[in-house]
């Protein structure tokens, strides 16, 4: 594969302001997390994005767009109380999302298609800050776990609670689903102290922090100030004012701030006295984060640092307890804007951002023995796409659209070339530039594979380009006229066919339309596209009902996030963020003697989730032909199985020569002749191209499916996760894109299968030509006899039983502690990987050997630190569930099944295989995406020609920041950079 390193491309990642996790912090969880568990990401672009944890996976699930001169500032989640239905069951509350940016306004989003439903605003100043009540009210008992409060009842409407630029401070009423004005606390008064941060000490008590030296508490049910602390005046080379950035509440009612000194100070919960101040930081605090026990405290700022605070008892008898300093690192790379904590027994994480654009999930009861772990600052979606046969790279971002021409860099085979006489031309050229007019950010684009058709959309319209080359070998966009009903169909996701007659467009409320290009004889005289849209109503699926205490997402599970064309455009699939699938065929054959369809649109046949199955008989008893062509569903959609989770890649296989070819047909119906009760008669025919379809799931799980058969091919069967790569299974950035790399025997020596996947930081090949390593259960351990076979799975449950109890006990043999990889990868608490006791700072191991009897024949390893439940080891322990996968492994490939060909109807041999089944390296980052360059087979050359695009941070244009007094060298180097 020849790859084009690129990193021209000029995308700008957006710095991070806010973050808000979907639920409260519950030390009476005992799972890794809760199935409806988000982390929000407000950006300044105006963009946030929604990341699923997936048990430490991390996956980015959508993107709701901004908008010109838009920022998010401000985010929080609220839970709904639980109700009941007509049936006396209980009803899970929804979660909803609220924001604020640079206006006097709180919007909330619609979780399911992105938008913004309401927004609340009144005679008031820009909002600076928010805050959502507390669903339950948490004390503290004298052994010092947390409990509930006898009095309190979580079946309440959350209020918010802002803070304004003028000095006022009001409340926000969620109840029945809506959002109003409830009351002012504070108006503003002839100084108007700027209110910069706010945070709830109880369900009825409220703390904000000013901007003039001032935290002042009030009380919700009379709307009366408790209390005003101050903090007295500021530094004598600095500014009078003491800006307070951040308050935050523990769980036994302790205040904490931060200020712009640099300090962070502890408030009594009841006098409001000032306990302590530590001065930690060597500029401003700009947000802070407190543990679920509230025994932890983390702060960040302007020096980049990330400091952890932890409550210690006295050295002294009688002695109080005082917070101290335990330690601090620069995690980020310029300041720390936003915090945000979460924990239940098993996960424990703080999620941190700033200008450096990447998200960091730092571990908190593991702080020093556990990695941290940065998440990619790029989206999930690769926002780049090509036109292979002109050689055309195409990228967006807010509003506008780039366009760059890829120059040949290598001669073809067998073509001789004297590389002396090469003209000195430049490898890129920029040839064409588009903005948007509108606020609204781009939400899709995409250019057809042949270069002339290029379209675009945002939330509320839908634009088209034509592209014509200059003389100047630049290329000059003209816009296409569409109707007002084409042009207002607004879409989250665009995607030309491969044949390039279909525009894919999923709206906003995950409708799936296909636009039909025209013929070229009605298109000189018409639109580029038909008149009507063809409308494809999914299958209805039983939404599975979460338990009523984690609270709903609504639809949000049921959001189309991947599509799909095959080779030849005759199949269509749509994956959602639940892991079902959605597939369309194409039936009949083109014939243009027949008249298109001038039907208009029925908006009641939008919907797609609440169709029932009356309307869709009467769709294919009376279907909408475009040219001879109907779609509908492909015959075995009920029987393509569910994913595990959300699709990140989903791909049909090339079409090669050794694919089985269409039909031959003629133009026109040929045997089927029109009558009056028929008047446009079409064939029935399906397609029968390659219908396979490589899926890489949030799980990276891979698996290939036989769209038309219904059912997973042989392949996957025969390679599940358990038989992929040690290295690549480790691997924590999702994959974000494919490129394929096949081949027809008939035109090379080789027949390649091959898939290139890629993620922000790697880049793996793997053969589907032959099937991955062959799994072992136990380290020399080759043979393959049939009683071996037999025993696999009562030997797997034997071990499975064995391991539970030590793990319970705490206890593991003496010839299990060198095993400390495989036990540290199950225990991490949701950030990074567990650091090897010889890496650890502490000087203390993980382990302790203890032996008992006179002799010391009985050695035992106790393992140190807290007890992980049974019920996060059954659900973390991988390895237990990859047993029954190499079992069932080696029963489906036989004795010496080793490749595959086709369609998997035949076997290879041993003798057979070329080359490794897979190759990976970490040579490229970040990687922006990877799209193909060139006609096919690369222009005539050995594989495929692609344009690997990187966007490195130092790359990015950024603020100045902060350095410290022992940073001399990196301030010379920006100095000098400037």
């Amino acid at each position: 594969m020849d790859i084009h390193r690129c990193r021209f491309v000029p995308y700008p990642p957006s710095a991070i302001n806010a973050l808000a996790f979907s639920h409260s912090s519950s030390l009476a969880t005992s799972s890794k997390g809760l199935p409806t568990l988000r982390l929000a990401i407000g950006r300044a672009n105006g963009d946030i994005e929604i990341w699923n944890p997936l048990r430490g996976a991390w996956h980015q699930e959508s993107t709701f767009r901004g908008g010109q001169n838009r920022s998010i500032e401000g985010l929080v989640w609220t839970h709904d109380p639980e109700e009941q239905d007509k049936n006396g069951f209980n009803v899970p509350g929804r979660l909803r999302l609220f924001s604020i940016g640079y206006s006097s306004a709180v919007t909330e989003w619609d979780l399911s298609n992105g938008r913004p439903i309401r927004h609340a605003s009144g005679n008031y100043g820009e909002l600076w800050c928010m805050a959502a009540q507390p669903r339950e009210v948490s004390v503290k008992k004298p052994d010092g776990n947390a409990v509930k409060s006898a009095n309190d009842d979580a079946a309440h409407y959350q209020s918010l609670a802002v803070g304004c630029a003028d000095g006022s401070i009001v409340l926000l009423s969620t109840d029945d689903g809506d959002l109003k004005f409830e009351k002012a606390l504070t108006r503003p008064a002839k100084k108007k102290a700027r209110v910069l941060s706010i945070a709830w000490q109880s369900k009825y008590m409220v703390v904000t922090g000013h901007a003039d030296s001032t935290i002042r508490v009030f009380d919700i049910r009379n709307g009366q100030q408790v209390r005003s602390m101050s903090l007295g005046a500021g530094p004598e080379d600095g500014p009078k004012e003491i800006l307070v950035w951040s308050v935050k509440c523990t769980v036994d009612g302790t205040i904490v701030s931060g200020d712009s000194t640099g300090t962070v100070s502890f408030w009594d919960a009841k006098y409001y006295s000032r306990l302590q101040r530590i001065t930690s930081h060597k500029a401003d605090i700009l947000d802070l984060a407190v543990s679920a026990d509230g025994e932890s405290v983390f702060s960040g700022g302007m020096d980049r640092r990330t400091t952890l605070y932890r409550r210690t008892a006295g050295s002294r008898l009688g002695e109080k307890r005082r917070w101290v300093e335990i330690a601090h690192q620069r995690f980020h790379s310029h300041d720390v804007k936003a915090m945000a904590t979460f924990e239940t027994k098993s996960i424990s994480i703080l999620a941190s951002g700033g200008l450096d654009t990447m998200p960091i999930i730092v571990p908190i009861r593991e702080f020093g023995k556990e990695h941290h772990r940065t998440l990619p600052g790029l989206p999930q979606q690769p926002p780049i796409c090509s036109a292979p046969k002109r050689r055309l790279l195409m990228s967006w971002w807010d509003r506008e659209i780039s366009i760059w021409r890829i120059a040949t860099s290598l001669p073809k085979l067998g073509e001789h070339i004297d590389f002396e006489d090469l003209p000195q031309s430049p490898s890129k050229k920029l040839v064409a530039k588009v903005l948007i007019q509108g606020e609204e950010s781009i939400t899709g684009a995409d250019i057809i594979q042949n270069g002339s058709l290029l379209a675009v959309s945002t939330l509320s319209s839908l634009k088209v380009f034509r592209l014509k080359s200059k003389a100047d070998s630049t290329i000059g966009l003209r816009k296409v006229e569409l109707p007002s009903e084409l042009a207002g169909i607004g879409a989250k996701l665009i995607q030309w066919s491969s044949d390039g007659k279909w525009l894919l467009l999923v709206t906003s409320s995950n409708t799936v339309q296909l636009l039909r290009v025209a013929s070229s004889k009605e298109s000189k005289n018409a639109s580029l596209f038909l008149p009507q849209p063809v409308n494809l109503k999914r299958l209805p699926r039983k939404v599975a009902q979460s338990n009523y205490l984690h609270g709903s997402l609504g639809a949000y599970d049921r959001s189309i996030c991947r599509a799909a064309f095959s080779a030849d455009s005759s199949i269509l699939v749509v994956g959602d963020l639940s892991g079902h699938l959605d597939a369309w065929v194409l039936e009949g054959h083109e014939d243009f003697t027949q008249d298109p369809p001038i039907a208009s649109l029925n908006e009641d046949d939008t919907s797609s989730s609440s169709s029932s199955s009356s309307d869709e008989s009467d769709e294919e008893d009376n279907p909408t032909l475009v040219y001879a062509q109907h779609w509908k569903h492909s015959p075995t959609a009920h029987l393509i199985p569910k994913l595990p989770s959300a699709p990140l890649v989903m791909s049909f296989r090339p079409a090669t020569s050794s694919s089985t070819p269409p039909k031959e047909f003629t133009i026109g119906t040929g045997h089927l002749h029109p009558t009056r009760h028929n008047p446009y008669p079409h064939s029935h025919d399906l397609p029968n191209g390659e219908d396979r379809l490589f899926i890489v799931t949030s799980e990276h799980q891979f698996y290939e499916i036989n769209i038309l058969a219904g059912r997973i091919s042989d392949w996957s069967r025969r390679n599940p996760k358990s038989t992929l790569p040690k290295e690549f299974r480790a691997i924590r950035d999702r994959a974000m894109g494919c490129i394929w790399d096949i081949s027809s025997p008939s035109l090379t020596n080789q027949n390649r299968q091959r898939i290139w996947l890629y993620g922000n930081t790697w880049l793996w090949m793997f053969d589907l030509g032959q099937d991955m390593s062959r799994p072992k259960e136990d380290e020399g351990d080759e043979s393959d006899s049939d009683g071996q076979q037999d025993g696999e799975f009562s030997k797997m449950r034997k071990r499975k039983r064995e391991k539970a109890m030590r793990r319970k006990k705490g206890l593991q043999d003496s010839g299990d502690h060198d095993d400390d990889e495989q036990s540290s990868k199950r225990r991490d608490t949701g950030a990074g990987s567990r650091i090897p006791n010889h890496e650890l700072d502490t000087g203390v191991g993980r382990k302790m050997r203890k032996t008992v009897g006179a002799e010391g024949t009985d050695v035992k390893f106790i393992t140190l630190g807290r007890e992980v439940s049974d019920e996060s080891d059954v659900e973390d322990d991988e390895g237990e569930g990859d047993d029954e996968d190499k079992a069932l492994v080696r029963l489906r490939r036989g004795d010496n099944a080793v490749t595959v060909n086709g369609h998997g109807d035949g076997v290879v041999r041993q003798a057979e295989k070329k080359g490794p089944p897979y190759w990976g390296t970490f040579k490229y980052r970040p990687i922006l995406g990877i799209v193909p360059i060139g006609g096919e087979d690369g222009g005539g050359r050995k594989g495929v020609e692609v344009a690997l695009v990187e966007r490195p941070l130092f790359d990015v244009d950024l603020p100045g920041r902060f350095y410290g007094d022992q940073e001399w060298s990196e301030r010379k180097d920006a100095d000098l950079r400037l």
